[in-house]
C-alpha cells in the first residue's frame, strides 16, 4: 500500500475559518482541522486493498484516517480531484479538501445516518459529510431541533458541530460524476461502510436511510454482517420502518427522503417531515 500523498493544486488558499494555506487537494496532514490522516497513513490503492485496510480498522479513529486517503477508484479520484482543483466561482478563493468524507459524529452511537454520497462543492470542498451545501443545512438543522446535535450551522469541519449519540455516514465516500456512482464503485466502498458498521453496531438501535440508494446499502451491509433483513426485503418510502435483526439483537430501520434540493425545494421533504423522522428515532430508542 502506498503513503498518503495526493497531486496538489499548484495555488494553495487560506481555510475560510483558520486561515494558513492548504493545497486543493487538501494534503494529509497538513492541518486541515478535522482531518484524521497523517502523511502516512497507508492508503487503499485498490479494491483488494480497501478490502484489507477495512477489515483491519480497530477503531473509528482508524478507519478514518483509511477513508479519508482512499484512491481505490480512478474514476472518482480524477472526478473529486478536477472539481477540487476547478471549484465552483463562489468558492474560487478557497482550498478543497478533494478526498473522500469519512464519517462524522459520535464512535459510540445511538442512531446511524446513511446517506449516499459527498457533494463535488459541499463535503468535497469541507471534508465533512453533509456540511457546507443545502442538504447539510437540512439535516443538520433537523438534528438540532431534534436535541441531536448542538447548533444547526454546518459552514466548514472547524465550525464546532458535534453531535450526541448519532454518527452520519455516506456509502459511497468520494463525490462522484452526476452524484450516481457506478455498481462497481459501489461495491468497491462497500468495505468501508460495514468496517463502520462492526465498530458501532453495538450500541447502534435506529439507522435512518436517506433515500432508496442508502436503504438498500443499508439492507446489504447488514446482510454481510450477519444479519438478517427478512423476506420479502422491506421496501423504502419515507416514514417506512423496518426491524433488522444484527448479532448484537434488533435494530430499527427508518426511511426518509433525501434532503436534496430537488427534495426540499419541491416540498417532497419539509422541515417537518425530517423532524418526525428523527422523534420517530429517538422514540424507538425509548422503548
Amino acid at each position: 500500500m502506498t503513503s498518503a500523498s495526493t497531486p496538489p493544486s499548484p495555488r494553495p488558499h487560506p481555510h475560510p475559518r483558520i486561515g494558513g494555506s492548504f493545497d486543493s487537494p487538501v494534503l494529509p496532514g497538513s492541518g486541515w482541522p478535522g482531518d484524521p490522516a497523517t502523511p502516512h497513513t497507508g492508503v487503499a490503492a485498490t479494491p483488494a486493498e480497501v478490502l484489507v485496510r477495512a477489515a483491519q480498522a480497530r477503531t473509528i479513529p482508524e478507519l478514518d484516517a483509511g477513508v479519508s486517503v482512499c484512491r481505490a477508484c480512478p474514476r472518482l479520484v480524477r472526478w473529486r480531484e478536477e472539481a477540487a482543483a476547478v471549484k465552483r466561482r463562489s468558492y474560487a478563493d478557497e482550498p478543497y479538501w478533494g478526498r473522500p468524507a469519512p464519517g462524522f459524529g459520535a464512535t459510540r452511537p445511538r442512531i446511524l445516518v446513511v446517506g449516499l454520497a459527498p457533494a463535488a462543492h459541499g463535503a468535497n470542498r469541507t471534508g465533512r459529510v453533509f456540511t457546507g451545501d443545502r442538504s447539510g443545512d437540512f439535516l443538520f438543522g433537523s438534528l438540532y431541533r431534534s436535541g441531536l446535535a448542538n447548533q444547526a450551522v454546518c459552514t466548514d469541519s472547524a465550525d464546532g458541530l458535534a453531535l450526541n449519540e448519532v454518527r452520519v455516514v455516506a456509502a459511497v465516500r468520494c463525490a462522484p460524476p452526476g452524484n450516481a456512482p457506478t455498481p462497481a464503485e459501489r461495491g468497491n466502498c462497500a468495505p468501508w461502510l460495514d468496517a463502520e458498521w462492526r465498530l458501532t453496531r453495538g450500541t447502534v438501535g435506529v439507522i435512518v436511510a436517506l433515500g432508496g440508494f442508502a436503504w438498500q446499502a443499508t439492507l446489504a451491509m447488514i446482510r454481510r454482517g450477519g444479519g438478517s433483513v427478512g423476506s420479502p426485503a422491506p421496501r423504502f418510502g419515507h416514514g417506512a420502518q423496518a426491524a433488522l435483526g444484527t448479532p448484537d439483537g434488533p435494530v430499527q430501520l427508518l426511511g426518509c427522503y433525501h434532503p436534496s434540493q430537488q427534495n426540499t425545494f419541491t416540498g417532497r421533504l419539509t422541515p417537518a417531515m425530517m423532524d418526525d423522522i428523527f422523534a420517530t428515532a429517538l422514540a424507538n430508542l425509548a422503548r
